[in-house]
């Protein structure tokens, strides 16, 4: 069940699909049931794209996303495996409190006014299920402070504040997204993944699923697909194709290889049928 600000809850698949940014190719297409993030998803997809990339002796860089893919443990997984992450930051980060400054090294912040507030506990948050650090000071700390209103406010008793876990991750990748190359990452995404799934809903068959089971909606999902990387091939092809006996070569490859696929997804009683339309 899918659930979504301003749209019905009905029961749904997420088509997560990957695009090489440099000819528009899909490398990678799956169904996901629709109950989860696109967040959860990130690491099962780059495990398979960059096997299959490596395979086929293609090196991958830069990972390209929207702020549906932000998460703290996206970016130390996308660092750990070396892919430079161009995903802008969800709106639940929380980086420090404003003029407190953060001492790396021994693991605290300072106010305005020199205090220490030091490190605490790790825990999970139980709204957004994040990983966080908390920050706390003691009451002692703060009875004689010339600001302690303004700061703590009317009730609090002690300095408390929390900070996300990957702390670190998410500035490293925030100062990618501000610089020119960031810039230039994002108009190369509205421009290259996002038309390629606006073609696959508007004229490929992916608008809606009339399968059951994901299994099923898979397979409609990667003949999608291949229906969109064949075009693509063809279009790329016909301008080195002049002769007619290049012609013909080309159609016998399109179709064995057409037929390699299909065998995977389907019985053998379906591809004469397949092949034949």
């Amino acid at each position: 069940m899918s659930v979504k600000p301003g749209k019905a809850r009905k029961l749904n698949y997420h088509s997560q699909l990957t695009v090489d940014t440099a000819n528009h190719v899909i490398s990678d297409i799956k169904a996901y049931h629709a109950d989860g993030k696109d967040s959860q998803h990130l690491p099962d997809i780059v495990r398979r794209v960059k096997q299959r990339l490596w395979k086929s002796e293609l090196v991958w860089e830069n990972c390209v996303a929207d702020t549906g893919y932000s998460s703290g443990e996206n970016y130390a997984f996308l660092e750990a495996i070396g892919l430079k992450s161009f995903i802008p930051a969800h709106g639940t980060y929380k980086g420090g409190p404003d003029g407190f400054t953060y001492h790396e090294k021994e693991d605290y912040y300072t106010c305005s006014q020199g205090k220490i507030i030091p490190f605490k506990k790790v825990f999970i948050e139980k709204k957004n299920h994040t990983k966080k650090k908390e920050y706390r000071g003691s009451k002692q700390l703060c009875l004689d402070c010339p600001i302690r209103t303004a700061c703590l406010g009317k009730s609090a008793q002690e300095k408390k504040f929390t900070v996300t876990y990957y702390r670190e991750e998410y500035q490293r990748n925030i100062t990618r997204v501000n610089s020119s190359q960031g810039r230039y990452m994002k108009g190369k995404r509205q421009s290259t993944v996002e038309p390629v799934f606006g073609t696959l809903t508007q004229f490929m068959g992916l608008n809606k699923v009339n399968t059951i089971g994901i299994k099923q909606a898979n397979k409609c999902m990667q003949l999608s697909a291949i229906a969109y990387n064949l075009k693509k091939y063809m279009k790329f092809i016909e301008k080195r194709t002049k002769s007619v006996a290049g012609a013909l070569a080309l159609y016998f490859c399109i179709k064995n290889t057409l037929y390699k696929v299909i065998n995977t997804l389907f019985s053998p009683f379906k591809i004469a049928k397949i092949l034949s339309v």
